[in-house]
């Protein structure tokens, strides 16, 4: 009897015991609109079946995509075991490609989660907590209420970065509702009454929207902050934060120049932790200064920054990017105190410091330069053996095609010249020739003209 309950245990937990993450096809758009859906990768989408769906379009011959099949599969078995409404499925975007263009697929893998008319991308690390907490996150109301002031301290705990709105009905919460239902793959929007927030909390005006974060609170201001949508796309992030190649591309979003302390993490040395000392305290005790301005953090190693500036950065540094033209700022002389570091934001904000980089003409070439040069680069490296095969041999082919032709015209001179040498003949001969035969042909018309002639007269003669 022990033996049978082991047995239904197993059958009942197993996450292989279940369809948890579904097979899509073409038929799937027309009947998607009653459940929530999470579909993952550009190509297929996969689903199980609940009121919304996280889906996941691949293609078969993609490596990220055959890299993130069991963590799907984690995230289906996770979803279905909570309770979760949200149905995971797949679908192949080769064999459904009209599908895939349908829902914008560009890229493999492609994550989505869809939620009746509403569509919203999946660009956050592909780990399963973090593709749930997007699922529970982006599957729920774009704004949740906070009903008491208890609710409010807990959530302002769990979550580093948390929008509020205060007030009744009005147009700014509409607006609100609007930015929310948008950027809701970001972070979580909240709205409450003004009774339920901290004492230490003072308002301006009511409605109001505030952004808590960073141990303190920010008011939204349509005359200083411009709209709803932008702000909120700034304040998103903590003033300083750990900066990866991937958060760098999300901060590009925000609009902001990006302040970096580029050390080395394995080797710790104390010029390091003084540069990494120095932007904190700006993010921190300067931040009403700087903070509309610049997203301060810092980063491990200098090999994305290289690769980003296609320069070399020494390490430690400071640089600041500007991620809407490309273009990076380095400072004049070593940051040895703070004031120094302030100079040099200063300067940047006021256009007195250098600018380097750019999207104009010249760098868009030497990016394709670069990037070609650092993927051959990277494809040796890796394995020399194909990096011959890819670009030796394709190499060696055309220098064999070019050796042929050039042997070719060769061999026909030399062919010709040959030929003149037997026959005896150069410049001078062939046109000694052409002489000769013109001399010919002149006496052979003289001759005939004479036998004319004489014709004539002996015709006139017998008359």
């Amino acid at each position: 009897m022990m033996l049978l309950k082991a047995v239904i245990s197993v059958l009942i937990f197993s996450p292989t015991a279940f369809a948890l993450v579904e097979d899509l096809d073409d038929t799937f758009k027309d009947n998607r609109m009653d459940d929530i859906w999470l579909v993952d990768p550009p190509i297929p989408t996969e689903a199980r079946a609940f009121p919304h769906l996280h889906s996941k379009f691949y293609a078969p011959w993609c490596g990220y995509c055959k890299k993130l099949e069991p963590v799907w599969q984690e995230v289906g078995a996770e979803l279905t075991h909570s309770g979760s409404p949200v149905r995971v499925g797949k679908m192949d975007a080769t064999a459904y490609s009209g599908v895939a263009s349908e829902f914008g697929v560009r890229g493999y893998p492609t994550i989505k989660l869809l939620k009746g008319e509403l569509a919203y991308n999946y660009k956050g690390p592909r780990t399963k907590d973090d593709i749930i907490e997007f699922t529970n996150r982006v599957a729920g109301p774009a704004v949740r209420s906070l009903p008491s002031r208890q609710m409010f301290v807990h959530i302002s705990k769990r979550h580093s970065v948390l929008f509020v709105y205060v007030g009744g009905e009005s147009p700014l919460k509409e607006k609100y509702i609007e930015v929310a239902s948008e950027l809701i793959v970001y972070t979580y929007f909240f709205y409450a009454s003004e009774d339920i927030l901290t004492e230490s909390v003072t308002l301006p005006e009511l409605p109001s929207v505030l952004v808590f974060k960073d141990g303190t609170y920010f008011t939204y201001d349509e005359y200083e902050d411009g709209s709803l949508t932008s702000w909120v796309n700034r304040e998103r992030f903590q003033s300083y934060m750990q900066i990866d190649g991937f958060t760098l591309y999300e901060l590009g979003e925000t609009g902001k120049l990006v302040a970096i302390a580029v050390t080395d993490e394995k080797d710790q040395t104390e010029k390091s932790i003084r540069l990494k000392g120095f932007v904190q305290r700006v993010a921190t005790e300067q931040k009403e200064q700087y903070n509309r301005d610049f997203q301060f953090g810092h980063m491990e190693g200098n090999d994305y920054i290289n690769s980003l500036i296609m320069g070399e950065v020494s390490v430690p540094n400071i640089i600041i990017l500007n991620t809407s033209n490309e273009q990076y700022f380095l400072p004049a002389e070593p940051v040895e105190n703070l004031q120094q570091l302030l100079n040099f934001f200063n300067s940047v904000l006021d256009g007195s410091a250098p600018a380097f980089g750019g999207d104009g003409i010249f760098q868009r070439i030497k990016r394709v330069v670069y990037d070609a040069k650092s993927t051959i680069m990277s494809v040796f490296r890796s394995s020399p053996v194909l990096g011959c095969f890819l670009f030796g041999l394709p190499l060696g082919v055309i220098s064999l095609m070019c050796y042929g032709i050039c042997t070719a015209e060769s061999d026909d001179s030399t062919d010709d010249m040959e030929f003149i040498k037997r026959e005896g003949f150069t410049d001078e001969d062939e046109e000694e020739s052409d002489n000769e035969a013109r001399r010919k042909i002149k006496h052979t018309e003289e001759e005939e003209d004479k036998e004319d002639e004489n014709e004539e007269e002996t015709k006139e003669k017998v008359d």
